[in-house]
């Protein structure tokens, strides 16, 4: 069974209760810049980022340079935004 999209109104609200992060890709992703204090911050929110990814089956793209790390979550088997995006931004959110 495919997964699905979220709606307009779904995507709204994501934004809404998270406006730390940004709509990207013409709507189908959803992106956010991280800044810590030190490599070794940045090193261990990506690496407990890692572990819910991994447990939720559901992985980030990420870039990382000394202390910031980008992160875009998008469903490729959506095609764009779905629930799957929604739980890990909450996620990733009780983490900060």
């Amino acid at each position: 069974m495919p997964i699905a999209q979220l709606t307009e109104e779904e995507r709204e609200a994501l934004l809404h209760n998270n406006p730390e992060w940004s709509l990207s890709r013409e709507g189908k992703a959803i992106e956010r810049t991280f800044t810590f204090g030190d490599f070794s911050e940045a090193w261990g929110f990506m690496n407990r980022v890692a572990l819910l990814a991994e447990s939720q089956d559901h992985h980030p793209e990420w870039f990382n340079v000394y202390n910031r790390v980008e992160i875009t979550l998008t469903t490729h088997d959506a095609d764009g935004l779905s629930q799957r995006d929604v739980v890990m931004v909450r996620s990733i959110g009780e983490l900060v």
